[in-house]
């Protein structure tokens, strides 16, 4: 599936396959943006340029953009988890002190 990605090094809109994470061409960050890849196609030359203007301000990249929210179970995430062992943290009650002792009640 293609998706609409934004690389604020580059100043370039790109149509990759997948979540990608990495510019094709400096290996930087990218960011996925909302638009889809039909209706990116559908513009014109001057909409599209107007899109790449638009994401080359902070502030409106960031509601132009998303988050895939999948991606925990995307291939370059899974490499990373190997990169990277998690540490698992186990807790446990205070013996000395009672459940709820911290609890309000409305009255």
């Amino acid at each position: 599936m293609m998706y609409m990605h934004y690389c604020k090094r580059c100043h370039r809109v790109y149509m990759l396959n997948g979540h990608k994470q990495n510019c094709p061409k400096c290996r930087e960050h990218i960011t996925e943006l909302k638009i889809s890849y039909m209706d990116y196609v559908a513009m014109d030359m001057e909409s599209r340029e107007q899109l790449c203007c638009c994401c080359a301000d902070d502030t409106q990249l960031r509601k132009l953009s998303t988050t895939y929210r999948m991606y925990k179970y995307s291939k370059w995430y899974k490499e990373l988890q190997t990169q990277f062992p998690q540490t698992t943290i186990i807790t446990y009650p205070a013996a000395d002190r009672t459940p709820m002792e911290n609890a309000v009640s409305m009255g």
